[in-house]
């Protein structure tokens, strides 16, 4: 009886020795694919997550402050128009390229009649290899 308590305590330090290795194993894995990871995102340029957070704030409190001058400048038109009598002027067309666009008229408008041609943008054909 006294051969198979010392072999189980034998057993168990055995276990005890193995799951302490496998512990260190699984600790420095997690250290080196944390690492790796890092340097990727570092290299890659990535944002985390407190830097998107921060954006989003940045963006969201732009987006107030752009809103507010909206309509103090629209106020400031109406004063403006009241002051010299006229209507206030409707909105200019944006140019789609250098800003965003708004309510733009449309290229062609759709009850223009065509002309000779049958082209409804008047003129003649253009071709590509002139």
């Amino acid at each position: 009886m006294k051969e198979r308590g010392r072999f189980m305590d034998d057993l168990a330090g055995v276990a005890q020795g193995a799951f302490s290795a496998f512990t260190g194993l699984r600790d420095e894995a997690e250290a080196v694919f944390t690492a790796r990871v890092e340097a990727v995102i570092h290299k890659l340029d990535i944002a985390r997550g407190e830097q998107l957070a921060a954006v989003q704030d940045l963006a969201a409190n732009t987006r107030l402050a752009l809103e507010t001058a909206e309509v103090e400048i629209a106020a400031l038109k109406a004063r403006v128009a009241a002051l010299e009598g006229t209507a206030p002027s409707e909105t200019p067309v944006v140019d789609p390229i250098t800003a965003f666009p708004q309510d733009l008229p449309p290229a062609v408008p759709s009850d223009a009649p065509p002309d000779a041609s049958g082209d409804a943008h008047g003129g003649s054909p253009v071709s590509p290899i002139a």
